[in-house]
């Protein structure tokens, strides 16, 4: 599980790049490469990737092709840059809610405006993810736990104060970005059931 407070950005480094298979490395801080070993959980923009090997303070995951397709990992080009929490451990506080780091899919960046000391960035999205998400709901895109803001019939969009920005990957967003989202699990378990429900006339 994950807390959906981004620790740092990394830069990748795509080890090995065959057909449907990826290997890529990000370069530790002190504090994320203590106690990891061989099998420990990091998210790379929100997916939950196993370590497959420790070395010289650098990680090292391999990406297969379900997620390669279904994520915008399948888009890293060598020196990208990548949000990253290592998984959270028994007792740490749990800053944003609760991320599982299995994606949904991905979302498309479509404007960004930028008033006065205020970034504020919209999603397109398609009637399918427009379900799972309300106004002042959560979410989590790219690995950041996140407040929506205003949802409209196909596009949604969340206010960025200016250290999430400097921290995160979305002070280098442009029109036309792949985000990762996974939608918040209790939402998505509410909805789910309800539609069911109404479909075998229950409701």
């Amino acid at each position: 599980m994950f807390t959906g407070i981004v620790q740092n950005k990394a830069n990748v480094r795509v080890e090995r790049s065959e057909n449907q298979l990826k290997t890529f490395s990000i370069e530790l801080t002190e504090k994320q490469e203590d106690g990891l070993s061989i099998g420990g959980s990091i998210a790379l923009n929100g997916v939950c990737l196993t370590v497959t090997k420790v070395e010289n303070s650098r990680a090292f995951f391999d990406v297969m092709m379900e997620t390669l397709r279904a994520t915008n990992l399948g888009q890293l080009q060598d020196g990208d840059a990548v949000n990253v929490e290592r998984a959270a451990k028994f007792g740490d506080d749990i800053g944003g809610h609760a991320v599982s780091g299995h994606v949904s899919s991905t979302v498309k960046v479509v404007e960004i405006q930028k008033p006065e000391n205020n970034c504020i960035i919209w999603f397109e999205i398609s009637p399918e993810q427009r379900k799972y998400l309300f106004n002042k709901g959560f979410v989590s895109l790219n690995g950041c736990s996140l407040t929506i803001g205003e949802v409209e019939d196909d596009r949604f969009n969340i206010y960025l104060i200016p250290e999430t920005l400097a921290v995160t990957t979305f002070g280098e967003m442009a029109i036309g970005t792949a985000v990762n989202i996974e939608y918040d699990a209790n939402t998505q378990a509410i909805v789910d059931t309800l539609t069911r429900m109404k479909q075998e006339g229950a409701l």
